[in-house]
C-alpha cells in the first residue's frame, strides 16, 4: 500500500503544480528550459505511474475490505465509464459540444472514471486509487475553470460532425477496452 500511496503523492502532486504552485513552476521552466522541465516532469510522472501500478498490484494480492458494494454498482460503473471515453475522446476531437460545454473534457473524464470506479469496488487500495484521482480531478477542473475565467478563454464552437465523430469513437474505444482489453490489462473482466 505505501509504493501506491508514494505513486500516487508523485504523480498527483507533479499534476497539480500549475494548481498549487504555478509561480515555483514558472521559474523552474525559466531555470531548466522547457525541454529540461517536460523531461523532469515526464520522468517523474513516470516513476509515479510505475509506483502506482505496482503498488496497486501488490495491495490487491491482500486486500482489505471496507465495504462490498452492489452488483448494479458494476453496471453504472459501466455506463459511466462509457461517458469517460466519450469524454476523453472530446479532448482530442475539434468542435465538439463535449468540448463547447465541458471546456476541459479530459479532466471530466477522470472524473467520471474514478467515480465510476469508487462505486465498483469496496477494497482499500481502491478506494486510495480512485479517490485520489476523484479528488485531484474536481480540484483541477475547478482550477482550469477558474484560469479560462480569468484569462476570457474564448468557448469552443460545438458541431454536429464533431460531436458525432467524438460519439462513435469513444463508444467504439469504450467497447474495445471493455470487452477486449480490461481484463488481460487489469485481470478485471467488467462485462461479466
Amino acid at each position: 500500500m505505501e509504493m501506491l500511496v508514494m505513486g500516487l503523492v508523485l504523480f498527483l502532486g507533479l499534476h497539480s503544480v500549475q494548481i498549487f504552485a504555478a509561480n515555483w513552476r514558472e521559474q523552474t521552466l525559466a531555470m531548466l528550459g522547457e525541454k529540461g522541465y517536460k523531461g523532469l516532469y515526464t520522468l517523474g510522472s513516470l516513476l509515479g505511474l510505475g509506483l502506482i501500478i505496482w503498488g496497486y498490484g501488490v495491495a490487491r494480492q491482500a486486500p482489505v475490505v471496507i465495504w462490498t458494494p452492489p452488483v448494479g454498482m458494476r453496471h453504472l460503473a459501466s455506463l459511466l465509464t462509457l461517458g469517460t471515453f466519450i469524454l476523453l475522446v472530446a479532448a482530442y476531437v475539434p468542435g465538439n459540444h463535449f468540448k463547447a460545454k465541458v471546456g476541459h473534457p479530459m479532466v471530466a473524464g477522470v472524473k467520471l472514471w474514478a467515480l465510476a470506479h469508487v462505486l465498483a469496488n469496496g477494497n482499500l487500495a481502491d478506494v486510495a486509487l480512485f479517490g485520489g484521482f476523484l479528488v485531484w480531478a474536481i480540484v483541477d477542473f475547478a482550477s482550469l475553470r477558474r484560469r479560462d475565467r480569468a484569462a476570457g478563454k474564448p468557448a469552443v464552437v460545438g458541431t454536429v460532425r464533431g460531436t458525432g465523430l467524438t460519439v462513435v469513437l469513444g463508444v467504439a474505444a469504450w467497447a474495445v477496452f471493455a470487452f477486449a482489453l480490461h481484463a488481460p490489462l487489469i485481470g478485471v473482466r467488467p462485462m461479466g
